[in-house]
């Protein structure tokens, strides 16, 4: 009997040996679902990740221009529809949160609608300029900026001369609505980007 007891436990040890080694080879060859992804970025004027102001560091003059290109991959699988929102911020307002797919809250300046094939890229050129600035209260105002030769007023302050730019992506459903997510088939993502600066030569 512990003859025959010991025979059982051998065939079983064998069998789940065998089930292993038979789930991990499938498992290496079976096709794994891709995920799928955008990707954005930001360039500067010589389209490389470096030289995004006109002085060479992260301070932007009133009636600089500055060259910008934001960069977007797609690797959906299928062509998508998108557009890139701009946004201008002070160093108070939320930025848009990725993790959570919450999108800044500020209204956008500028939207670059594009349609990406499956695995293109585009560059989409962003050049700017503050066109208006001033000093009031200790805080300096943005009263307007230029982009791509369209000039936008806006009212915003903020007392460390500290602003942001910030790109969001969203994406068009097949209902015809774009939102700042998309589905990855690995749950729900988001991108955005943002470049932040400090405003100098403001008028006195």
């Amino acid at each position: 009997m512990k003859l025959q007891s010991h025979k059982t436990v051998l065939v079983i040890a064998g069998l789940i040996c065998i089930l292993i080694l038979v789930v991990a080879i499938i498992g290496s060859i079976w096709p794994k679902q891709e995920e799928w992804f955008f990707e954005l970025g930001l360039l500067g004027k010589n389209k490389t990740a470096d030289a995004y102001f006109s002085n060479e560091n992260s301070i932007a003059e009133v009636g600089a221009l500055n060259t910008w290109f934001i960069y977007v991959y797609n690797h959906m699988g299928t062509t998508q529809n998108v557009s890139i929102k701009s946004k201008l911020l002070n160093s108070s307002m939320k930025l848009p949160d990725d993790q959570t797919h919450q999108p800044s809250n500020v209204t956008a300046l500028e939207d670059f609608p594009v349609s990406l094939s499956a695995n293109e890229t585009v560059l989409i050129p962003f050049f700017w300029n503050i066109v208006k600035a001033e000093r009031q209260n200790n805080s300096t105002i943005i009263d307007g900026i230029m982009i791509n030769n369209n000039l936008f007023e806006v009212q915003i302050s903020d007392s460390n001369s500290t602003f942001t730019i910030i790109f969001e992506l969203w994406v068009q459903s097949s209902n015809g609505q774009y939102s700042f997510e998309w589905d990855s088939r690995n749950g729900v993502s988001s991108a955005s980007i943002y470049m932040g600066f400090k405003v100098l030569n403001e008028p006195s």
